[in-house]
């Protein structure tokens, strides 16, 4: 499995230092007690989910550095209520340029009964639950890496630096994603969340991120792709072996 596959052989052909591809490393070391990251996790979420069907609740993260406009957020806000889905929001402290995340009261009431809103939770523990439908995200490689883990198709809303690409990737090259223009309206979210869980394309890209999670766990296990390239890295790079002259 190389989700790069183009990259790496043009590296190759240009004979550039040998690349290990090892990814990704949630199932490479899936016993890891490490956490990538950047906040303090809450699992309050994990039994919330727990009472959900099967793949009806949206996951909205945008990751650790995005920020946005509380307009923007607003419209985000009346998208999942529009949508009628059930639906876990993660909002940090800092996710608003300049301010606080401000939300309207009219907002919290409607979506009281379906919807969680938490500073941060333990993303591949969430979109490895059989709850979650859809992931709205940024885009950044970790989240990424983290949705095909959990095979759940995405909503891409790219911010910066690589998030474009990504977002390319996602919606044209793997075939998992639908994009969502920076310039949000919450029409469009309600209708890419309702396209997604219960559209045609939407079947497809379920299809396609269960296809790519399949993928990854073979390239994972032992005599995978990735699990052959991380020995290879340990054995050549990190630790080789010694010459011993006769």
């Amino acid at each position: 499995m190389i989700l790069e596959g183009e990259a790496v052989a043009a590296m190759e052909a240009l004979g550039l230092p040998k690349v290990y591809t090892i990814g990704p490393l949630p199932l490479l070391a899936p016993s890891s007690n490490i956490s990538m990251s950047l906040w303090k996790q809450e699992e309050e979420c994990l039994p919330w989910l727990d009472d959900k069907e099967p793949g009806s609740v949206v996951y909205v993260n945008f990751g650790t550095t995005t920020i946005m406009t509380n307009e923007q957020l607003v419209e985000f806000a009346w998208g999942l209520a529009l949508s009628g889905k059930h639906f876990l929001w993660i909002i940090r402290p800092d996710l608003i340029r300049g301010d606080s995340a401000v939300l309207p009261p009219e907002f919290l009431v409607e979506t009281a009964e379906c919807g969680l809103i938490a500073p941060w939770c333990p993303q591949q523990q969430v979109l490895n639950h059989p709850a979650v439908g859809v992931f709205l995200t940024h885009c950044g490689w970790n989240s990424t890496l983290d949705s095909m883990c959990g095979g759940v198709p995405v909503i891409s809303w790219p911010f910066f630096a690589d998030h474009q690409t990504i977002c390319r990737y996602q919606c044209t090259e793997w075939g998992i994603g639908m994009e969502i223009d920076n310039n949000v309206r919450r029409d469009a979210v309600a209708g890419l969340i309702t396209e997604v869980m219960e559209g045609q394309n939407g079947k497809v890209m379920k299809k396609k991120a269960r296809e790519w999670r399949e993928k990854a766990v073979k390239a994972t296990k032992p005599g995978g792709s990735s699990h052959r390239n991380f020995e290879e890295l340990i054995h050549e790079v990190l630790a080789p072996t010694p010459c011993h002259s006769a």
